[in-house]
């Protein structure tokens, strides 16, 4: 059988926030433990984080910043949800962030069905969360969207069906996406066992193969240049 990253590199024309902004407009967001920009900056804070990837977007000519997907970052330091001291710390990103602002159209990647929803409100964490199931060539994965806003999940029902490029949700604010600079967060899960309305977008070392074999980069599917 086909493997899920060679049906993903098929698939053509996908995006998952507004349809209107082309890729040529979107550019690429270093994050990691190695960019020395960023221990300037005091990236726990929301607005300060927000104002400095604006700040790039500007310089750029840029709509979307993107990036991250197995990278390792500073940035969970802060939260307990990565780092409870009893356990190795969860600092690689196993997803893809699409860094815009709040209320920006966010967009089902492929016809799919609403597997779950959750408001994942810890700091840190995804806010609003929806997951959808997709079948394709007898192949069945599931795509997460994370940080969105409160009335993306107000009136959403398991099991509703939405297309390729229907506007699924909106991008959350600070107040309610985890305590992050706006962005959705973007992740291909191959087996999602038993989990609802959430999935780890972050793991430590020790678990890195295992999430990156079940959760391929995200950019197979989106191709953005």
């Amino acid at each position: 059988m086909e493997t899920l990253e060679n049906l993903l590199k098929e698939i053509q024309n996908v995006k998952v926030i507004d349809d209107s902004i082309s890729y040529t407009e979107y550019i690429p967001l270093d994050l990691s433990v190695s960019n020395i920009e960023l221990s300037k900056l005091a990236i726990d804070d929301a607005t300060i984080f927000e104002e400095f990837i604006e700040e790039k977007l500007l310089k750029n000519k840029a709509k979307v910043a993107f990036g991250g997907y197995n990278e390792e970052r500073n940035l969970y330091k802060r939260s307990t949800v990565f780092n409870d001291n009893q356990t190795e710390e969860r600092n690689i990103h196993i997803g893809l962030d699409l860094w815009i602002k709040a209320g920006t159209p966010v967009l089902a990647a492929l016809d799919g069905t609403v597997h779950s929803f959750n408001y994942n409100n810890n700091l840190g964490d995804y806010g609003p969360t929806i997951l959808l199931k997709h079948s394709i060539k007898d192949q069945s994965f599931y795509t997460l969207y994370g940080h969105l806003s409160l009335e993306s999940i107000a009136n959403i029902e398991v099991g509703s069906f939405f297309t390729k490029g229907q506007q699924l949700a909106t991008l959350g604010d600070a107040s309610v996406n985890g305590n992050y600079a706006p962005h959705l967060h973007f992740q291909i899960i191959k087996d999602i066992a038993t989990n609802i309305g959430d999935y780890p977008g972050v793991c430590s070392k020790k678990d890195l193969n295992y999430y990156l074999e079940n959760c391929p980069n995200p950019n197979l599917l989106l191709k953005i240049k």
